[in-house]
């Protein structure tokens, strides 16, 4: 069936000659438009099946000829896309050594009763509280937990996730993000759920640093020449872990770890523009790591205030 011309019309010479074919219709159009450019009349054909670019008989050796030398030439331009391996940096186990000690020794100061009794009910997600007002508590939920096993779940999964962020955007920079990205998810939840809603425990912030890693792999590799599959390799094994280890155990919140993952992914694909990695790249990461840390202590502070 025809379709369109391409270049101009076609003379006498007899049926057209396919000189290239494709799935895509934008493949074929693309390269009717370079022949018409030498002046090369072609025209666009569907046969069911994909379509076809043909010419007339005489002109098929000059338009096989520019076809290669076009081929050739995308192939040259693709191939000099420089490639500049991703920055790592140093020190991503410092970050991991604070969000072990804070975890650790939040949760041995409230089971010892080192400060006040009721800093289990004050720093708890509550979703009545948070849509009251009570704002500090996605912070301060992500510090507490239920129990023992609970809280070496979070500790070993978030010390992985943890010093992989921090070797591909900075240990400060990686632990500001995390932080940030799960209360933001944690406030989402509460504040938009029922009213009833409790929660405790980092697992938020955990899959919140998995959306980070992933995302910021997937953008920063995103104008490399790669297969589609390759291009959004990151993200799917993003989403494999996720549905993995997100959704294991009894009374999994699926919510809050799906929602850790999306902010995760937000702020990993906004970290990788130029822009804002150079503004990160200016300062340093024991200041972000700071902000981080001062965001939990501003919390606690408007907890235990309150």
């Amino acid at each position: 069936m025809e379709d369109s011309d391409g270049g101009g019309a076609l003379g006498d010479g007899g049926a057209p000659v396919e000189i290239y074919r494709s799935v895509r219709r934008a493949d074929c159009d693309e390269r009717a438009f370079m022949l018409g450019a030498v002046g090369i009349a072609s025209m666009v054909s569907f046969d069911g099946l994909a379509f076809q670019l043909g010419v007339d008989p005489a002109s098929a050796g000059a338009a096989r000829a520019q076809l290669q030398s076009y081929d050739a030439e995308s192939r040259a331009a693709r191939t000099h896309v420089a490639f500049v391996p991703p920055r790592l940096h140093p020190g991503a186990w410092v970050g991991c050594v604070f969000y072990v000690a804070v975890l650790y020794g939040i949760a041995l100061g409230v089971s010892n009763g080192w400060w006040r009794l009721d800093a289990f009910q004050r720093g708890e997600l509550d979703g009545a509280l948070v849509q009251s007002g009570q704002w500090w508590r996605a912070w301060t939920a992500l510090t507490l937990h239920w129990d023992g096993p609970h809280l070496v779940a979070n500790l070993g999964a978030g010390v992985w996730f943890g010093y992989l962020a921090g070797r591909q955007l900075g240990a400060g920079t990686a632990w500001l993000l995390t932080v940030t990205g799960a209360a933001a998810a944690n406030f989402f939840d509460a504040h938009f759920g029922p009213a009833t809603y409790r929660s405790v425990g980092a697992s938020t912030a955990v899959f919140t640093a998995l959306g980070l890693i992933a995302a910021h792999s997937w953008r920063t590799r995103f104008h490399l020449p790669q297969r589609r599959a390759l291009r959004w390799a990151p993200l799917i094994a993003g989403l494999v872990l996720l549905g993995w280890f997100g959704s294991a155990g009894e009374g999994t919140d699926l919510v809050a770890h799906a929602l850790g993952f999306v902010t995760g992914c937000l702020l990993g694909a906004l970290a990788a523009l130029r822009t804002v990695e150079a503004l990160f790249n200016r300062v340093p990461q024991w200041v972000t790591g700071l902000a981080a840390l001062g965001s939990l202590a501003l919390a606690w502070a408007c907890a235990l205030a309150s």
